[in-house]
């Protein structure tokens, strides 16, 4: 059983063994370290601290079954225990450590639900919303938009934290699994560049198509190529807005385009499975850090080591990624 580098910060580092935790801490910042093989490196100190949030994505309340796939022999498939579902435990142990760290907001990026459902919806309310109040904001995924009457989270939504400004737009097209940037967000984010000095972060469900691929897919699995494209440029012209965070893609990864230099594309991984993802950010007058957690409660950590061998052992490699996917300075400038 190999042990597994999770998480980098500027004074503590966490590995996982299997179901074991293990934390390294009292380090110190911007400083090289060697342990057990490992080789990293912590986060540098960006001076005084002026806010604090969290995220999470794809939670799928609802879900049962781990691992399905429309390509036959890709398993494992997992199910959890009907009167206590993955869903809920994982986001469960989510919310409890999102808790410790007292954030300023909380954003989840899609994929509320599994199945668009009314009753799957109030279950993430009730998990959430009862946790978080006034400091939840939300927006939905594909999953929560393949029916009739899909979950709406209404109009983009603008949160002004100390240091930085979060904005979180839609990105879903009802009844598809790729998506789409509206012309109506795009204004909006051009609007919002122009009326604030801070630094703004966007958070949406869908992930953007690179530019550089050969191929022009005509139905993109995240936001289709045009409209990538238009928001990439938005973010050329605007050099306030410091990086896109996003779900849907279930994996850790960083993305850098030469158009809009050394701002960050980010993925984070979902909830429901391995590695059972959170992310936290801390906004200092120096920057802004990304700090990826795997949700350690001894529940969701069985769960998880149980998924990472999914989709015929491929899952480990591509959820997880590298830790500069998930553990990284945003520039402020």
């Amino acid at each position: 059983m190999s042990i597994d580098l999770t998480t980098v910060s500027t004074h503590y580092a966490v590995l996982h063994h299997g179901e074991e935790k293990m934390v390294l801490d009292e380090l110190q910042p911007d400083t090289d370290y060697q342990w057990q093989g490992f080789q990293f490196r912590t986060l540098p100190n960006l001076g005084r601290e002026l806010s604090r949030f969290t995220t999470v994505n794809d939670v799928h309340f609802g879900e049962t079954n781990c691992g399905v796939t429309h390509v036959s022999g890709s398993g494992p498939i997992y199910q959890s225990e009907l009167d206590d579902p993955h869903p809920e435990f994982m986001s469960r142990g989510a919310v409890e450590e999102m808790q410790k760290v007292r954030p300023d907001a909380v954003l989840v990026k899609g994929d509320l639900t599994t199945l668009g459902t009314e009753a799957e919806f109030q279950r993430f309310l009730d998990c959430y919303h009862s946790a978080f109040r006034e400091k939840l904001f939300y927006v939905t995924g594909n999953h929560d938009a393949y029916h009739d009457e899909p979950i709406n989270s209404g109009t983009a939504s603008r949160i002004d934290l100390d240091g930085a400004t979060l904005a979180m737009i839609d990105t879903v097209r009802p009844g598809l699994t790729g998506g789409t940037c509206y012309q109506r967000d795009l204004d909006w984010l051009d609007a919002l560049a122009q009326s604030t000095t801070q630094p703004i972060l966007v958070f949406g469900h869908h992930q953007l198509w690179d530019p550089a691929t050969p191929h022009r897919s005509k139905d993109y699995f995240g936001i289709q190529p045009d409209e990538s494209e238009e928001l990439i440029s938005l973010f050329a012209r605007r050099p306030s807005l410091r990086g896109y965070f996003s779900g849907h893609t279930h994996r850790n990864r960083v993305r850098r385009f030469e158009q809009s230099g050394n701002r960050p594309w980010v993925e984070v991984a979902c909830v429901k499975d391995f590695p059972g993802s959170w992310a936290e950010y801390r906004v200092f007058d120096g920057g802004i850090l990304q700090i990826h957690h795997r949700i350690s409660t001894p529940q969701a950590l069985a769960w998880t080591e149980k998924t990472r061998d999914m989709y015929n052992g491929t899952y480990f490699e591509y959820a997880f990624g590298q830790l500069s996917d998930r553990c990284f300075v945003v520039t402020r400038n």
